[in-house]
């Protein structure tokens, strides 16, 4: 990656990756050292640059002075990859008095064309669309209204990022400016901002939350700025991350990596039990706390806390179940396969018995009801209408019918009403697809017509059709996932893929990245087109900048502090839903069958680190993290959204559980490379 200095009013700048075409010019620029900022997060400020040369270690030196401050950064070329600088900044206060203030680092990315964005599982291109009905932060050219958390600049704490880093694009060059969570100031911050004046990204040394904070609900709180106190003569060391590449949207994926092997040398796991147990005690605590054998459901949530469950009538257990997502097939399909073959028949019992429920549960439209409700029966779920049912939920519940339907004809067993079922199902879909190949992502229950045709909702029904097709011998659904193949390739180039889960309204997730995975290596294994399998491996790489690469400093009472919850390979749920979630585990055969066809060691490791990371705090023993044996919950709270940094949701949720449950018994034909 080239450099060279240049002069301008203030001093010297510096231009990084500098290059053309069509006679037009993008690069970085970094025309300060430092901008210095106060409790308003007013600017008060900014330290120049003096002087810039090259040292003899093929690097530079850039270092700037005033009356109350000076700094000296060190840029190092990494000799493991020529698009990075990592930096080492080293800034002494020269005020005779205590000061209170914060420190920027940051550039402007000069080149045509508006910009798009990606902070790692926080921030994606515009992040909402204008029509979403679900509010959190937003991107807009233009500017907008910070009350209802639309801006065209944001700065964030680090610990809402699976990285730490702030990618910007334009029409020519992508850049990038990576930090780690902590710093010698404390709790770190990384930002945007795009309008006509130009583009920039920095880091915030503490962090800022501006324009507003988002705390997860449509209520946006007022800034959060955090400044540091600095004694005449204070000195720190500060260090980041200087990353540039060309406009290919997938650019983000080699820095991605390199920061991942950096951290992956620093930050350890830590397991807390093996495939064996995990998957024991996960059938245990589905079974146990979770399986409702007057209704035949998997109830959605288990309070930790029985007492305040018995005092409040029993409403910290829900009696609800989906049929897929968040309760349902998947995970009476894992408790049925564990209960087969370690011959307890209670748990393959149950396992039946849910699956005969859904089964059941045919909505006029000829595909499944989304959930199941005490008091209400059969619905339609949390969708934006109360009649609409969402593609997902319902495709994923077929997957996983079909998979009990192969597990069980293999064990000599048959099923017709599952059959019936999942048949009306695939029918369904093949016959509502779109000529294009889209399935829509949203039905209306009665009538079956298709209420929404945007997002990649639809995407799972890939998967579905192609076990239904294997299933059944019917070509017909072969064909028409193919078609969709084709189609929904569209958001995996485009790095922006949305709408799977039901509660978040055209969202991009980490579920929606999932879905693709599982999806394109299920296209492969098919007719063996390679383009699957580079598509599998595209979505593949989006997923993991949605699963944090390091762990994370939680506040030392907390309760994942004391019990040293190590957060690598958690995943964000999404940028709207911003709290760490083990949903990734749905995919973990695919991603092992991924590794397998690609011989990219890369998926195996971080595959790795997302099993390690939630065999943990699965409850050993009754009393363990003031749960019950084999309890597992939803939510571990990475970021000031919905509760506070450190904690952690103390309720047992069936998805939670079921889907360790089923990935401990997919991973164990890879037990010996995965070493756990």
């Amino acid at each position: 990656m080239g450099w060279r200095s240049d002069s301008n009013g203030n001093g010297r700048e510096l231009r990084v990756y500098e290059h053309g075409k069509d006679g037009s010019s993008a690069y970085m620029r970094f025309d300060r050292l430092l901008g210095i900022w106060n409790a308003e997060g007013r600017e008060i400020g900014e330290l120049a640059i003096d002087e810039i040369a090259s040292d003899d270690e093929g690097g530079l030196r850039m270092s700037g002075s005033s009356e109350l401050y000076e700094a000296e950064a060190v840029w190092r070329a990494a000799p493991d990859d020529p698009s990075v600088y990592d930096v080492t900044l080293r800034f002494v206060y020269k005020g005779d008095a205590p000061g209170e203030f914060g420190l920027t680092f940051g550039c402007e990315l000069i080149g045509p064309g508006r910009p798009d964005w990606m902070i790692p599982g926080a921030f994606y291109k515009e992040n909402r669309f204008e029509k979403n009905l679900r509010m959190y932060p937003r991107y807009d050219y233009r500017g907008g209204k910070h009350s209802e958390m639309v801006s065209d600049y944001w700065s964030f704490r680090s610990d809402r990022a699976a990285l730490p880093a702030v990618f910007a694009w334009n029409d020519e060059a992508c850049g990038a400016l990576c930090t780690d969570e902590m710093s010698e100031l404390g709790l770190t911050g990384i930002g945007f901002r795009g309008n006509e004046e130009g583009t920039s990204i920095w880091l915030d040394y503490p962090y800022r939350e501006e324009p507003v904070t988002f705390v997860g609900d449509a209520l946006p709180r007022p800034a959060d700025i955090v400044c540091a106190r600095f004694q005449p003569g204070r000195q720190v060391m500060l260090k980041m991350n200087v990353y540039a590449a060309g406009s290919d949207p997938h650019a983000y994926n080699p820095f991605v990596r390199r920061m991942y092997r950096l951290h992956g040398a620093e930050h350890e796991l830590n397991p807390w039990m093996g495939l064996e147990e995990a998957a024991e005690l996960t059938a245990h605590g589905l079974y146990t706390w979770h399986y409702n054998s007057e209704e035949g459901i998997l109830n959605e949530t288990a309070a930790f806390d029985r007492e305040f469950n018995n005092n409040v009538k029993g409403m910290g257990d829900r009696p609800h179940m989906h049929v897929g997502w968040v309760s349902g097939a998947p995970y009476a399909y894992a408790l049925l396969a564990y209960g087969r073959k370690k011959g307890i028949a209670a748990y393959a019992e149950a396992g039946a018995a849910v699956l005969d429920k859904i089964a059941g549960g045919v909505s006029p439209s000829g595909i499944f009801w989304a959930s199941w409700v005490a008091g209400k029966g059969w619905t339609a779920g949390w969708n934006p209408k109360s009649d609409w049912l969402q593609a997902r939920t319902i495709a994923e519940a077929t997957l996983f019918m079909t998979k009990a339907l192969t597990f069980e004809r293999e064990q000599g067993t048959a099923h017709p009403d599952w059959e019936e079922a999942v048949l009306s199902n695939l029918n369904f879909a093949a016959s509502h697809q779109r000529e294009d190949g889209n399935f829509g992502s949203y039905y209306n229950c009665q009538s079956g017509t298709v209420e929404e045709w945007d997002g990649a909702g639809g995407m799972l029904w890939i998967s579905a059709l192609l076990a239904g097709a294997a299933y059944f011998g019917e070509e017909r659904f072969s064909e028409a996932a193919v078609r969709a193949g084709s189609y929904y390739e569209k958001f995996i180039k485009d790095e922006y893929i949305y709408g799977a889960p039901e509660d978040v309204h055209l969202t991009p997730t980490s579920e929606d990245a999932y879905n693709a995975v599982a999806s394109y290596v299920h296209l492969y294994e098919f007719d063996g087109n390679p383009e699957w399998l580079r598509l599998a491996s595209s979505a593949a790489d989006w997923m993991m900048t949605f699963r944090w690469t390091y762990n994370l400093q939680f506040p030392r009472h907390s309760m994942l502090a004391q019990y040293d919850f190590r957060s690598r390979g958690a995943d964000q749920a999404s940028t709207s839903n911003q709290h760490l979630h083990n949903y990734g585990l749905f995919c973990v055969p695919e991603m092992l069958r991924l590794w397998t066809y690609t011989k990219d060691d890369y998926y195996l490791d971080r595959t790795r680190d997302h099993i390690a990371c939630f065999l943990q705090f699965i409850a050993r023993e009754d009393g363990d993290f003031n749960a019950y044996k084999g309890m597992v919950t939803e939510r571990f709270y990475n970021t000031n959204c919905f509760q506070p940094k450190g904690m952690m949701l103390t309720l047992s949720h069936s998805w939670c559980i079921g889907l360790i449950l089923y990935a401990a018994q997919e991973a164990q034909a890879y037990a010996g490379a995965l070493r756990l």
